[in-house]
């Protein structure tokens, strides 16, 4: 082999891997973004950046009930207004409304400002209505009312809690 052809060969390979260093590790200007929803997994949290208990306490600002207190590891909240009611939110980014009714009684469909919905008693008493956001994503709100675990004003307080959540949810994928 010719030197100009061994020179030529390992000014190729040195410019080739320069090219692949660089390529990995250029920079563009701008703020990242997450990838669409489309893009993304199907494991993909949809409530990424939504925390249950800023959420809640948005929710029922004003209404004279205590902060939002996360009680588990999970994305859920409860806020308490001493002697009248507690409420619960739960963002569930791996059950939807199927889940729901597998494992609840009792559950009627509705809708919460033209979404699908589901609303079911707790079994310790009060009012649960799930708010779909996807296949496999849900939103929970919880009342309990200090008035009795069979006070049927827990269902329409739940409600009227779902309707005020459901303009802050993701668009169901």
């Amino acid at each position: 082999m010719t030197l100009m052809v061994c020179l030529a060969r390992v000014t190729t390979g040195i410019a080739c891997l320069a090219l692949a260093a660089t390529a990995c590790t250029s920079t563009v200007a701008g703020t990242a973004s997450p990838a669409p929803a489309s893009a993304g997994t199907a494991n993909a949290d949809v409530f990424a950046g939504l925390n249950a208990c800023v959420v809640l306490d948005q929710l029922v600002q004003g209404e004279g009930f205590s902060p939002g207190e996360n009680k588990s590891r999970r994305n859920e909240c409860g806020a308490t207004k001493p002697g009248v009611s507690t409420y619960g939110l739960a963002l569930d980014p791996v059950q939807g409304l199927r889940e729901f009714t597998e494992t609840n009684d009792s559950v009627v469909r509705t809708s919460v400002n033209g979404r699908d919905a589901l609303q079911a008693p707790i079994r310790l008493g009060g009012c649960a209505i799930v708010v779909e956001v996807g296949e496999h994503a849900r939103a929970m709100v919880q009342v309990a009312l200090a008035t009795g675990p069979r006070d049927p004003q827990a269902c329409v307080d739940a409600h009227a809690l779902a309707e005020k959540l459901e303009p802050l949810l993701p668009k169901p994928q």
